[in-house]
């Protein structure tokens, strides 16, 4: 194995999982080595919510996600959600429309075509999503999770022409599948700001990502079921010392999907909610008691994709 383990190296990829957890010398913009982010936070309700758990627990999180998408906002939730989370310094990110699971194909929902996952179908789905993008950006929107590697390379092609802000935020989502450093490293190169890493990779495996790209890792500590499933929370304090500049993700097990999700569940979503900024409050509490002297980033920090003053018509 040694040939293709120099041919790695002489690439500048780790030729081995990083058993010895190397401690990460990496920062995000202010100097901060993590950030904290609660996934499926689905419209101006949940939203709500989550700013008034945030408040009533003494918490903070730096990036609020959410999975229905742009398509499925309309113009006046997507102006709410942008100024309530503005107003905080908090990082706004939102799913971008039409995707392969929400499509007519059946081929996303057999044993052997999972592996399609949200990618978008065609060209048409491409101007689709670049469409959603604009329209989420002329809201006031300056951050977006996708799940396409061609949409990733045309957010970058479309942020040089002028049609998305360079400031914009791009997420890669956990549901890209990039596994390996060779794999998440053209992730970044194709224009992923941060990058959203499958569930079960074990830290070692991680570390050598780590060692290959130079953004963001977002990293679920708790995993929802349809992705694993998993608890990691006393990883917690290695997490953030190995994979820093990393954000730490509270999702939660045991609750049915709710994408794409709408008034048919926003009480649903409303606990579900409360519960992830609990969950969040669990894992703050562990880094305070496990590792202190980790640093975090204040709101509004450098590199947040913190929305624009939302644009009325």
């Amino acid at each position: 194995m040694n040939e293709s383990r120099n041919l790695l190296e002489s690439l500048g990829y780790p030729s081995t999982d990083l058993s010895a957890l190397p401690s990460s010398e990496k920062r995000f913009p202010d100097g901060a080595q993590y950030r904290i982010e609660l996934p499926s936070t689905e419209g101006p309700a949940a939203l709500k919510a989550t700013l008034e758990e945030l408040d009533r627990l003494g918490i903070q999180v730096h990036r609020i996600s959410q999975g229905s998408g742009i398509m499925l906002q309309t113009d006046e939730e997507i102006r709410e959600m942008c100024a309530l989370t503005a107003e905080r310094g908090i990082e706004l990110s939102l799913f971008v429309g039409p995707r392969g699971t929400w499509d007519i194909s059946a081929q996303n929902f057999t044993s052997g075509g999972k592996f399609i996952g949200n990618r978008h179908e065609g060209a048409d789905q491409l101007v689709y999503a670049m469409e959603d993008l604009k329209r989420g950006a002329q809201l006031g929107l300056r951050g977006a999770l996708v799940a396409d590697e061609g949409l990733l390379l045309l957010t970058k092609e479309m942020k040089d022409a002028g049609q998305l802000p360079k400031d914009f935020v791009v997420k890669a989502s956990v549901q890209m599948g990039a596994a390996n450093p060779v794999s998440v490293k053209i992730m970044q190169e194709l224009g992923a700001d941060t990058y959203n890493v499958p569930t079960a990779l074990t830290l070692p495996k991680l570390a050598a990502i780590r060692q290959a790209i130079d953004i963001p890792i977002d990293l679920y500590v708790e995993v929802p079921d349809n992705l694993g499933g998993f608890l990691r929370y006393y990883e917690i304090p290695e997490i953030i010392r190995v994979l820093s500049p990393v954000y730490i993700k509270f999702g939660l097990r045991n609750h049915q999907d709710v994408y794409p999700s709408g008034k048919q569940l926003e009480s649903l979503n409303i606990n579900l909610v409360k519960e992830r900024v609990r969950r969040a409050s669990i894992g703050i509490e562990m880094i305070k008691r496990y590792c202190p002297d980790a640093k975090t980033s204040e709101l509004g920090a450098e590199g947040l994709g913190i929305a624009k003053t939302p644009v009325t018509k």
